[in-house]
């Protein structure tokens, strides 16, 4: 009889075959690692990867050993929480500005995810974040270990997006004193642009405080949005976990209100049903939605040259599914599922490379790991 790890290697290495079988790409795996969560791409081609225990490394895919980058905070590790996201700064190779989402605790069990900025130091021969900060908070804080969201973005135009998912609480998602189930829009620094939609909602009410969450607040009505990306026309897509049921693709507009918990095309666990989109006009419907749901952990908008046909399609990184999902996004806000790439295991992550390969980051296998793996056209 196999040893329990041989047997979980084997079945790893059965399951990437057979996907390398039936998808029109070679599949090479880089390395593995223990519950990754996160890639970003340096402006030199070398990878930064978050571990959810909270390690960030320093990928050199060239085979050169991976480095660990000492300074990142302390997280709280448990459930869906720990370190999550990495992004650099848009003029990183000036300021080498490195940002950070994670979990951090709060008053007696209550937990939430911040966002901290830190400057990325290799003078020395072991790489450092310096100077970390934290400009952005969760409110308020919850108990429980889900729906962080905490995936981040900078737009064209310089402006950090922040997913922020509803902790399992359902109504904060619609409750504007909460940024709990939104999508948060600030400067890079964590302050609010003056031209966000809801700064100046509550101007002529005495009751509220003007150092409120409401001014970041860019939309609302969100669940769980593990993805956001922007297309080749800089429009902003973002994705989220529906609950039983639901998955959804939405194109973000200013001020806009999602639905959920008031509406959803899912259902709750339990069964109770919640009512479709279509009952209450008022909300923002998804571009496309999916039942059964293909749980989706992150995406991107595909633009190189490798694989000319996908250019301006959206890629969708499948948990459960354990697929990528091609979508095409549409002039008129629509979009429509084209095709789905079975990969064998939970795909958590997906960058384009310079070359225009795709990276790929696997969710981690208990006793395996999670694989980066490098997509090329088939030879």
């Amino acid at each position: 009889m196999r040893p329990l790890l041989t047997v979980c290697a084997w079945i790893l290495s059965c399951s990437a075959a057979l996907a390398q079988a039936e998808v029109p790409f070679d599949i090479e795996e880089i390395d593995r690692f223990e519950e990754p969560w996160a890639i970003e791409k340096l402006p030199d081609g070398r990878l930064l990867l978050t571990e959810k225990r909270g390690t960030l490394l320093i990928i050199n895919t060239d085979g050169e050993r991976s480095l660990r980058v000492s300074g990142v905070p302390s997280v709280v590790y448990w459930g869906q929480g720990g370190l999550g996201d990495v992004m650099v700064h848009p003029d990183f190779e000036d300021n080498r500005f490195v940002y950070l989402s994670y979990v951090e605790a709060g008053v007696g069990d209550t937990r939430g995810a911040v966002v901290a900025r830190g400057t990325l130091d290799e003078s020395d021969r072991r790489p450092a974040l310096r100077d970390v900060e934290v400009i952005w908070r969760q409110y308020p804080k919850q108990v429980g270990y889900g729906h962080y969201g905490h995936r981040m973005l900078f737009d064209n135009d310089g402006y950090l997006w922040i997913s922020s998912g509803d902790r399992q609480k359902f109504t904060p998602s619609q409750d504007m004193q909460s940024n709990i189930g939104k999508l948060v829009r600030l400067h890079d620094d964590g302050s609010v642009p003056e031209d966000n939609p809801f700064v100046d909602y509550y101007a002529e009410d005495p009751f509220v405080d003007d150092e409120g969450v409401y001014p970041q607040i860019w939309s609302l009505g969100h669940r769980n949005p593990l993805g956001m990306t922007l297309d080749l026309d800089g429009r902003l897509w973002e994705i989220e976990m529906g609950p039983g049921g639901g998955d959804e693709l939405n194109l973000i507009e200013r001020g806009a209100n999602y639905g959920y918990p008031v509406v959803s095309n899912g259902e709750h666990y339990d069964g109770r049903p919640i009512p479709n989109h279509d009952t209450r006009p008022e909300f923002n419907a998804p571009a496309l939605w999916w039942t059964p749901v293909i749980s989706p952990g992150d995406i991107m908008v595909y633009g190189g040259e490798a694989f000319s046909p996908w250019q301006g399609n959206a890629l969708i990184a499948g948990l459960s599914s354990r697929a990528i999902v091609r979508v095409q996004l549409n002039d008129d806000g629509s979009a429509e599922e084209l095709e789905r790439f079975d990969m064998g295991n939970r795909i958590r992550g997906l960058q384009e490379a310079d070359d225009g390969s795709i990276w790929v980051l696997e969710d981690h296998v208990p006793g395996v790991g999670g694989r980066l793996l490098k997509l090329t056209p088939k030879s």
